[in-house]
């Protein structure tokens, strides 16, 4: 019975910890990007929907997987391509958005307002 809980433990502690790597991989690609992407909002709502506690885990699950293919550094179309770079990222964004739509709540979106609104301003 011991064994059970800490393997329990263990796998939640890998899984905070894939939460952690995911988020500060999220904020770092995004700080420089925010006020260039189109879709920075839908992304930063997104993100908030996903890291909801009240978020079912099948929700966040799918706008996981979304935000971590817009982190990832290999995907179909290469983001230092100009214009079409971020567009397969926009594209599984919408997806998965799309799939979960009843999911976000406005709080997400006001964060998401508020959080995009701070960034471009520091960025000026």
């Amino acid at each position: 019975m011991a064994y059970a809980r800490t393997a329990f433990f263990r796998r939640e502690r890998d899984e905070d910890a894939k939460d952690e790597a995911l988020r500060r991989s999220f904020w770092q690609k995004l700080g420089g990007l925010a006020a260039q992407l189109p879709f920075a909002e839908e992304l930063l709502t997104a993100y908030y929907c996903a890291f909801d506690r009240a978020t079912p885990l099948p929700v966040k699950a799918a706008l996981a997987g979304a935000l971590a293919y817009f982190v990832l550094p290999i995907d179909g179309i290469p983001d230092v391509l100009p214009v079409l770079g971020f567009a397969d990222d926009a594209a599984v964004l919408a997806a998965a958005i799309k799939l979960v739509t009843s999911h976000i709540r406005p709080e997400h979106r006001d964060a998401a307002k508020d959080r995009l609104a701070a960034m471009t301003q520091s960025q000026r």
